[in-house]
């Protein structure tokens, strides 16, 4: 095989996406604030292994468990470039992905789906089998999101939902890395579900916008036919509110002082939908998201607010707690 077409097969894995998969961190974040002393028999960072195992042990699992994720996400992508092709020739700029514009051969993208699917899951197998379950889970997303008769990327608001989900896995699979006997509350599995579903709807908005020809997005993505700027905009905001609320439930929920975070969770979600009006966003392209410096400063002052209110008491907001059980007499 030619060297240009090694770089083509390579290109529709699109390795560049996988930062997409530092979803995942927040999983195992969580999963070591919460519960880590439950399942492992030892404190918060002091039992990180299970039986013994040492942090080494660990930090296999974690290697083993992020390049897995990438190779199911990067399997998820080429049937994607494959099955998409007859529709990306009327996008601006899919229209030049190889796929597109390159002769390549189907039986060649079907091997390297499957030889991605195959590593993809066998790496899975050296973490645990939730992990492993996770990952399949993902891997059958691709499939319903792209192949007929079900491909949900052509139902309105079914596509958003149906892809965004994949977030939420992301969350499971991040979290089951450190715990495997116990699961992450349902608050934080929707809000993290819904927070997906906020971003690919930004993103279609984006898109939309960005086409300006709703004749021509129709061609190009077949739900767009059936969305309009306002429709993608009520249901970004739409999504926006359920994220945010759920989140703020479990914030709240599990430790008061998370409540001086939910300001900045707020304007964060803002700032993304600001984004979206830019010409050419970066909210089309979420691996590009990094250099939206006051983004990321964002998300980096909510995380040291999370990581420091996490061990940081506040007294007053304590009393605020303790006065609503005296209240209620709970």
């Amino acid at each position: 095989m030619p060297k240009q077409n090694i770089k083509n097969y390579i290109r529709i894995a699109r390795p560049d996406h996988w930062i997409k998969n530092g979803f995942i961190v927040p999983g195992i974040i969580l999963a070591l604030i919460l519960h880590v002393d439950r399942d492992l028999d030892g404190g918060l960072f002091a039992g990180i292994a299970i039986a013994g195992e040492g942090c080494g042990y660990f930090i296999g699992r974690l290697i083993a468990g992020f390049f897995a994720t990438c190779f199911i996400a990067s399997a998820n992508y080429v049937i994607n470039e494959w099955l998409d092709a007859e529709f990306d020739k009327y996008h601006p700029v899919k229209k030049h992905r190889p796929v597109v514009s390159e002769n390549m051969l189907f039986s060649w993208v079907m091997v390297e789906y499957v030889l991605l699917s195959v590593l993809g899951l066998g790496l899975s197998c050296l973490v645990n089998v939730p992990f492993l379950i996770c990952e399949a889970w993902l891997l059958v997303m691709g499939i319903i999101y792209n192949v007929k008769p079900m491909r949900s990327k052509d139902i309105v608001y079914v596509d958003v939902l149906s892809e965004s989900i994949n977030n939420m896995i992301r969350l499971l699979l991040g979290w089951f890395i450190v715990c495997r006997t116990v699961y992450p509350p349902s608050s934080i599995m929707v809000g993290y579900w819904m927070a997906g579903a906020f971003l690919m709807a930004v993103k279609r908005y984006a898109e939309y916008r960005m086409i300006g020809n709703p004749e021509l997005a129709g061609s190009y993505r077949k739900s767009f036919a059936s969305y309009t700027e306002a429709t993608l905009l009520a249901s970004s905001f739409f999504y926006g509110l359920c994220a945010t609320f759920l989140s703020g439930i479990f914030l709240l929920k599990y430790r008061i002082e998370y409540i001086i975070t939910i300001p900045v969770l707020f304007f964060l979600f803002a700032y993304y939908l600001y984004i979206a009006h830019k010409p050419d966003s970066a909210a089309q392209k979420p691996e590009k998201l990094f250099r939206e410096k006051k983004l990321m400063l964002l998300v980096v002052i909510f995380a040291i607010l999370f990581a420091v209110f996490t061990f940081v008491d506040v007294p007053v907001i304590k009393m605020w707690e303790n006065s609503f059980y005296i209240s209620t007499g709970m």
